[in-house]
């Protein structure tokens, strides 16, 4: 705030001193404001974008600051002595004219940007027959603050040249230089506004779509749309929905998600205008998979013929975890009985008879436990704490109430080696738990410095940037700075072939190298994307966590793990009402109970709760055979076959004859049977409403 204080009064000291200049007379002063408001303005656009925007807002735009830095500079030219009047008529015109130009440009650009933006987007598909081009440079279609300070600098440089002088040639040379870029920018964007270089409209796009759909004939699209923070969301299902006998589509809502979305061979179309969404309709898709609800999800969930299954992002004993909107979705999967459990207790109206046992998929990587740690070796502690959430309930986060205490009793033992991962978004609501997360990794900060051991050599950390570089390579996708939407589109319009297995097998690679190039001893802060948390799993003989779908996902590996009570109730009131505790060593703030649990994890005759571990898991996770990927592709065949059902009374239902009514009737009653209702005019239309 300081900063932007400063540079907006360097800003404005640099107009005064410029007006002051121009009506003293005063050429130094003059010459010296207005050389500093150019290059001042030069840096904010480079440097400073937001406090360009702010005032921008103010209607103190960059259009605004350099007109009236002109407006100055001949007002200054007048007063200053001895450049001849007549001779500034035309410098006044030039400058004039230099600005048509650039709003000639301007409006250019803004043609261009329009023609370019297709009504969809995609990634991994073929779509040359749109007519897909490079991009114009982005500084003559995209930058128009930066082209017009850019092409000023001749015109400024010519003029403070003549107030110097007194020379009027010099500010004829510099605006003429001025002009010449204007003009050279016009001609150069009128390349991308000749016949032949003209995209797809929006109705031709569209009826590519249409013939894309059916020549590809997808089956099964996931449906995602939220914030740029959310991508993660859908890209924890890529896997799975690579992994699908089906036909996948991904279907996505805003522009920018296409790019957030990781390495897949799956198609990505994106649809932002509902009216363009119905269209789906009409295509060959029977279901949609939806990882997240969002303000959008209601408006395709408007298309008949297509069923939809809310698969979620992740399951918890949170009431989030039970949203009232599920009932909007033909079906609701879930990972175990557990889930069918909390909706129905939820009592939100999601009928039991929608609810699916699936599995979690994504959990196939997470290696079981493999008996206590060395002897001699240390204990993995994993402490991965969620965030705060959107309440003020001390329970959602331990980081508060509990986090220094856990982790100043787990340093305190010599032979345990520290993973703490916390939650992306600790301390995005409540400013005490940035703060104690601060605290945190300065402890651990401060425990590394005391200890001592053998370091890998040089050549760990040379296999670790090795590695880092190739999966870059892999999983960034280089876009020169001009690119925009469209050129995108065309350097992603082939599918990405075995990319996807390319990037697992690098991450893999990746990770191994990571752990190699840090000691044993070392305790670790890992707060990026990488190494993700089910590495941390695999490299972790114990988690300390909250109530979240980190414990869920955990006891996959059946690995002893604890939870932290900052809830305020009794344990035994935690427990019964939270499902994923009842195999859980239980924490209270002060975490006195750390000691104990480190016993139990390095002598398996202490640990009292690998049976209800084992237990637990079924219960929340659903059985170990059938696979949970072999689970969920049956139950996209299930609602597929449903949507089918569905089809095929929509279109007998269009016809009056009693032959089709007939059929209709026995569709209905085959339906209702699956759906395990009674036959009859009430069950059948039950059945083709849920």
């Amino acid at each position: 705030m300081k900063h932007a204080l400063a540079l907006s009064v360097l800003l404005g000291a640099a107009f005064l001193a410029q007006a002051l200049g121009a009506l003293l007379a005063d050429t130094a002063l003059f010459v010296s404001g207005s050389s500093a408001g150019l290059l001042l303005d030069l840096y904010l656009v480079h440097r400073q974008p937001w406090l360009v925007a702010a005032l921008g807002r103010l209607r103190f735009d960059v259009t605004t600051r350099q007109l009236l830095r002109d407006a100055l500079i001949v007002v200054g030219l007048v007063r200053l002595p001895g450049i001849d009047p007549l001779e500034e008529q035309p410098l006044a015109l030039a400058l004039l004219a230099g600005y048509f130009l650039h709003f000639c440009c301007q409006a250019i650009a803004l043609l261009i940007r329009r023609r370019r933006t297709l009504p969809i987007v995609t990634r991994n598909i073929d779509a040359s027959a749109l007519r897909l081009s490079s991009a114009p440079p982005r500084l003559l279609a995209r930058q128009p603050s930066r082209r017009l300070l850019y092409f000023a600098l001749p015109a400024t440089a010519g003029l403070m040249a003549s107030a110097v002088t007194t020379d009027a040639l010099w500010g004829l040379l510099g605006v003429g230089v001025t002009l010449a870029f204007h003009l050279g920018g016009i001609l150069r964007l009128a390349a991308w506004l000749r016949p032949g270089a003209q995209p797809a409209n929006e109705r031709q796009a569209l009826e590519w779509l249409d013939r894309w759909l059916a020549e590809y004939r997808p089956t099964v699209a996931m449906y995602f749309s939220g914030g740029a923070a959310s991508a993660y969301q859908a890209n924890m299902w890529l896997g799975t929905l690579s992994a699908l006998e089906a036909r996948p589509l991904i279907v996505l809502r805003e522009r920018f998600m296409v790019q957030k979305i990781d390495a897949t061979d799956v198609p990505v179309v994106c649809i932002p205008k509902v009216a363009h969404l119905m269209r789906l309709e009409h295509s060959s898709l029977k279901m949609m998979l939806h990882p997240a609800n969002s303000g959008k999800t209601s408006q395709v969930l408007r298309i008949p013929s297509i069923k939809h299954a809310f698969i979620n992002h992740g399951e918890s004993d949170k009431l989030s975890s039970c949203n009232p909107y599920a009932k909007a979705y033909d079906e609701v999967w879930v990972a175990g009985r557990a889930a069918r459990d909390r909706y129905r207790l939820a009592d939100i109206g999601v009928d039991d008879r929608d609810v699916v046992e699936v599995g979690r998929p994504q959990l196939a990587p997470i290696r079981p436990y493999a008996g206590p740690p060395a002897a001699n070796g240390p204990v993995t502690v994993l402490y991965a704490p969620t965030w705060e959430g959107w309440t003020d309930d001390p329970g959602n986060t331990s980081v508060i109430l509990a986090g220094e205490n856990i982790v100043r009793a787990l340093l305190a033992d010599p032979k345990v080696r520290l993973l703490y991962k916390p939650h992306p978004m600790t301390g995005s609501v409540d400013p005490r738990a940035a703060r104690a997360d601060v605290r945190i990794q300065h402890m651990i900060a401060e425990a590394n410095a005391r200890r001592s051991g053998p370091r890998p050599g040089p050549e760990a950390a040379a296999e670790l940037a090795r590695r880092t570089s190739e999966l870059d390579e892999l999983t960034s996708t280089a876009f020169r700075p001009s690119a925009d939407e469209m050129e995108r589109m065309l350097l992603q319009s082939t599918p990405e072939g075995d990319r996807e297995a390319a990037v697992t097998a690098a991450t893999a690679a990746w990770e191994e190298a990571y752990w190699a190039s840090f000691p044993e001893w070392e305790h670790l802060v890992v707060t990026g994307p990488r190494p993700a948390l089910y590495a941390c799993f695999n490299r972790s003989d114990l988690l300390i966590s909250d109530v979240s779908s980190v414990v869920s996902d955990w006891l996959a590996g059946e690995k002893p793990y604890a939870v932290a009570n900052t809830s305020g109730l009794a344990e035994e009131e935690f427990r019964a009402g939270l499902p994923t505790v009842r195999a859980a060593t239980v924490l209270t703030p002060d975490a006195a109970g750390v000691p104990a649990l480190l016993d139990s994890v390095r002598d398996p005759s202490r640990d009292t709760m690998a049976r209800a571990r084992s237990e637990l898991k079924t219960h929340l996770l659903g059985p170990a055979d059938p696979p949970s990927i072999v689970r969920f592709d049956r139950a996209v065949a299930a609602l597929c076959a449903k949507a089918d059902r569905r089809r095929e009374l929509m279109a007998l239902r269009t016809d009056d004859a009693p032959a089709p009514r007939v059929a209709a009737e026995a569709a209905e009653a085959a339906d209702a049977a699956e759906n395990g209702q009674e036959s009859g005019p009430s069950g059948s239309e039950n059945s083709l409403t849920t």
